[in-house]
């Protein structure tokens, strides 16, 4: 039971909550009463967050990603810090790693500095098919998911629907006529799955064969798409277009392709830096980290002020076509 809890249950905002825990005297004697009692009859025990809501005392919100270096995260918690700061909140921010052990201690490490919420920066932090530190954590504060998802009380998630954007990427490719697809991509976080079922899911739709060899998992880095792209071409698998989970790794397999004097299509996914610094500069999916930040940051307002906000948003991915589609067309 939370403070959330309590507000929807006798039907008042999270405010007038927090004014009856501070003893404030802008809460009628009727609506006290009902809040006391109900507090009484869930044995509910207020935090530290819950009373400084009432004195505005807190206005820090901590922000977790796995590594602030990746190009994704870094403009993500760029966003989210810029935007929570002008709205008067300071900012904690954790990087983990990718070991749960040490995701679970930033996690509690914020917790124990009072924040009022936590964001959650990508999928990386809803891969895992147990989130009890995640849900034990929502019980007392809410959690914010940027472009991940846990579907539990008190966490709220705004997602890109990464899932559509590569089977569009599928389509795009197949009306013009390229129907063996490689397919290359790093992990299976929540986002990573969606990028695959897409794949998968678009090659289906247009009645192409799903071949094994045509799709792989590798590390994240440009050389190891390279060299994967390399391996395939020497061993004589075709495939005229390809597709990477990531702008990473969609340099890699361009830099092959050219190397080997191929000019085939290749579409890159988060649309980064990296897609203006590659030659020819690489098409890729924008997956709207510029609606999604400022989405997240506007519901956990709403909710910090005691508002009802979707547990799940979605917001629909762009395709930027730049000079690796577009040689389709000279």
């Amino acid at each position: 039971m939370t403070i959330y809890d309590i507000a929807r249950c006798c039907n008042v905002s999270i405010a007038t909550v927090s004014r009856v825990l501070n003893g404030s005297s802008k809460v009628s004697n009727k609506t006290r009463d009902k809040v006391l009692a109900m507090m009484r009859e869930q044995n509910y025990t207020p935090n530290a967050f819950a009373r400084g809501l009432g004195l505005n005392s807190m206005k820090m919100v901590g922000i977790l990603c796995t590594d602030v270096s990746d190009t994704f995260f870094a403009k993500a918690v760029s966003l989210v810090e810029r935007d929570l700061r002008r709205r008067g909140f300071d900012v904690l921010l954790a990087c983990t790693g990718n070991e749960l052990e040490d995701k679970k201690k930033y996690l509690q490490l914020l917790l124990e500095k009072r924040v009022d919420a936590i964001i959650l920066i990508g999928s990386p932090f809803s891969e895992l098919e147990d989130h009890a530190f995640i849900e034990e954590t929502a019980k007392q504060i809410p959690i914010i998911i940027i472009n991940g998802l846990v579907d539990h009380q008190n966490i709220y998630c705004v997602l890109c629907n990464e899932k559509k954007a590569m089977m569009k990427n599928v389509e795009l490719l197949h009306k013009q006529g390229y129907d063996k697809i490689l397919y290359l991509y790093d992990a299976l976080t929540f986002g990573g799955q969606q990028k695959l079922l897409g794949y998968k899911q678009g090659l289906k739709k247009y009645k192409l064969p799903e071949e094994s060899h045509l799709f792989h998992r590798i590390s994240k880095t440009t050389e190891a798409a390279m060299k994967k792209t390399t391996e395939l071409l020497q061993a004589g698998i075709e495939f005229s277009a390809a597709i990477a989970a990531e702008d990473l790794l969609a340099v890699g397999i361009q830099k092959a392709t050219i190397k080997a004097g191929l000019n085939i299509p290749v579409i890159g996914f988060n649309n980064s830096i990296l897609a203006k610094c590659t030659t020819p500069e690489l098409t890729s999916v924008d997956n709207r980290l510029d609606i999604l930040c400022p989405t997240a940051i506007n519901q956990l307002i709403d909710i910090l002020e005691g508002k009802k906000v979707p547990q799940k948003t979605i917001i629909s991915p762009k395709i930027i076509e730049r000079e690796s589609f577009k040689l389709l067309h000279k």
